[in-house]
Parts: C-alpha cells; sequence; structure tokens
C-alpha cells in the first residue's frame, strides 16, 4: 500500500472555488470510479497551496483507477479542461509515501 500526496498550486486568488469543485465534484467523481481519497488540505502558510492525498493498494490497482478516472469522458471533457484553468499545472508536485510498520494509515 501506498499514498500519493499531490501538493496544487491555484491560480492567485482561486483556492476557494479550487476547494469547493474539489469537494463537490472531483472527489465525488474519483470515489464513484473506486479512488479512495484519504485526506483533503488547504495550506496555511500558502493563499494559493492546496494538498490532498489517496491511497492505492499497488501499482496496478493505481493504474487502473487512474484510467478510470483520467480515461473517462467526463474527466476529458468537462472536468479536466475545468481544472487546467484553476490551478497551474506546472507547479504540481506528486510525492508517492509509504506508511511505516506503526503508522495509523497502514
Amino acid at each position: 500500500m501506498y499514498y500519493e500526496i499531490r501538493r496544487y498550486q491555484t491560480r492567485p486568488g482561486r483556492r476557494g472555488e479550487w476547494v469547493r469543485y474539489m469537494e463537490e465534484v472531483i472527489i465525488p467523481f474519483q470515489a464513484a470510479q473506486g479512488m479512495d481519497v484519504t485526506a483533503s488540505f488547504v495550506d496555511d502558510q500558502d493563499e494559493d497551496g492546496y494538498v490532498w492525498m489517496r491511497r492505492f493498494e499497488n501499482e496496478s490497482d493505481s493504474d487502473a483507477l487512474c484510467a478510470a478516472v483520467y480515461g473517462h469522458d467526463r474527466w476529458k471533457n468537462e472536468i479536466g479542461p475545468i481544472v487546467n484553468g484553476l490551478l497551474i499545472p506546472e507547479k504540481t508536485v506528486v510525492t508517492r509515501v509509504s506508511p511505516t510498520p506503526a503508522s495509523p494509515l497502514r
């Protein structure tokens, strides 16, 4: 099992709009495709920063879930274009982490 910690930079002043879209559209959509979204945060030290986490059982789980989400017509035609308008995609940082033996996230 592993997690992705995904850090996004929203376009200046659009974080509130991003959080609403994430919580009302993206997280429910990804969950409906089977994605395990485990956390959503705003960065208290960066007014345009946003961080979220999702969990995967293994690499094949990740591949299948990402294909289901990002290959879906709704993502390609509706959600993806809005995401690209709200975020600065080139500032995205994705960190893959695995919980330690005593971690409550195990």
